[in-house]
């Protein structure tokens, strides 16, 4: 059976038709109001946007779902988890802080912002999901102690997951550092003969695990914990990880942790997936890249399979942009993600989500 995904075109000619407008549109057609009862603490899930970034989702479209929350009588609060790598948002005073820079104060948005796993991300809870990887997960604290869940997806590039939708958002974004070093575990290599010896490499790692050495980067392997900085940053391309045997692996224990965030919630949470700014990177990185393809617009459903698989086919759908990282794959029905990062295999993500009962990969868009 097809999932509902309904849609909302980013064109706009009247006041009707305002993103605005559009969101709180979504939140009806998709009747997210019944995954919420009355009294529920409805976390909605956000990634805020490290600092530099700014393609993150607007607070003040946020906003439009914390209203619509209130109105269901519920508690919403806005929420992200800490991260594993240094930056502006490893620990929840630098977080809280990064968020108000980019507008999520309540004076915008309405509702607190609660980071999950709390000040230094222990606040969590095991979670048994009893799967081929994990047997239990690690997920933030006050991602379980939540009644329901509202899932705000800027959808785009990732460096190894292929794409970073509502099922990455659920993994990554609902883990404390703990659960998050548990999904990467791939340990990423020097290549010697590509090393300029810039050292970016060696500011960005969180636990000094690459030095130089005679002018070249050496990754030590007993320090790595394998958040992939060192790759992101690398302008030389000169530190890669085993593709092969790495990725299948990695992929799937994302899908076995966004299985694990949403235990306990089943009929109580809903997914809303902006395709807009495009970019290669994950909110994560300090900077936005240009977008890949034009802006499409904004999906909603209650099956996190079905929203990423729409938002797979709406992107590749597109004409890329040939001034953007997107180096082929450009024409329509071409897979951007692959044509950025041959290497990536980001459908795998929902082979093994629709694998382990998490929705269908068929659905159906219904344009509003």
């Amino acid at each position: 059976m097809k999932s509902s995904v309904w849609f909302a075109s980013s064109r706009a000619r009247s006041p009707g038709e305002s993103t605005e407008a559009k969101v709180r549109r979504l939140f009806e057609a998709a009747d997210f109001a019944s995954c919420i009862h009355e009294r529920d603490r409805t976390a909605i899930k956000l990634h805020f946007g490290e600092q530099g970034n700014d393609s993150y989702i607007s607070p003040v479209y946020v906003r439009q779902v914390v209203e619509k929350i209130k109105a269901a009588g519920a508690l919403p609060f806005v929420t992200d988890t800490n991260t594993l790598y240094l930056g502006s948002r490893s620990n929840a005073v630098d977080h809280i802080t990064t968020a108000v820079h980019h507008g999520f104060d309540y004076a915008v948005v309405g509702a607190p912002v609660i980071i999950a796993d709390g000040l230094c991300g222990k606040n969590v809870t095991h979670v048994a999901i009893d799967k081929k990887h994990f047997k239990t997960v690690t997920i933030a604290g006050d991602i379980v102690a939540a009644d329901s869940m509202i899932v705000m997806t800027h959808f785009k590039g990732h460096e190894v997951a292929g794409f970073g939708g509502a099922l990455k958002n659920l993994a990554m974004g609902c883990a404390p550092p703990q659960g998050k070093r548990a999904q990467h575990q791939a340990k990423p290599f020097s290549i010697r003969d590509h090393c300029t010896g810039c050292g970016k490499c060696v500011e960005v790692c969180p636990k000094s695990a690459v030095t130089l050495a005679g002018e070249k980067s050496s990754i030590d392997k007993n320090l790595c914990i394998g958040c992939f900085e060192c790759m992101t940053v690398c302008p030389s391309h000169a530190i890669d990880i085993d593709w092969e045997t790495e990725i299948p692996l990695f992929t799937e224990r994302l899908i076995e942790y966004a299985y694990g965030a949403v235990q306990g919630k089943a009929g109580k949470v809903g997914y809303i997936s902006f395709l807009t700014r495009i970019t290669p990177d994950c909110d994560c990185v300090p900077w936005s890249d240009a977008s890949i393809v034009p802006d499409i617009g904004i999906l909603a459903s209650k099956d996190p399979v079905a929203i990423d698989a729409a938002a797979c086919d709406l992107v590749n759908q597109q004409q890329g942009f040939a001034e953007s990282f997107l180096a082929r794959h450009r024409h329509p029905g071409e897979d951007k993600f692959a044509g950025m990062r041959p290497n990536t295999d980001g459908p795998r993500q929902l082979r093994y989500a629709e694998e382990l009962g998490m929705g269908t990969r068929e659905y159906e868009l219904v344009r509003l």
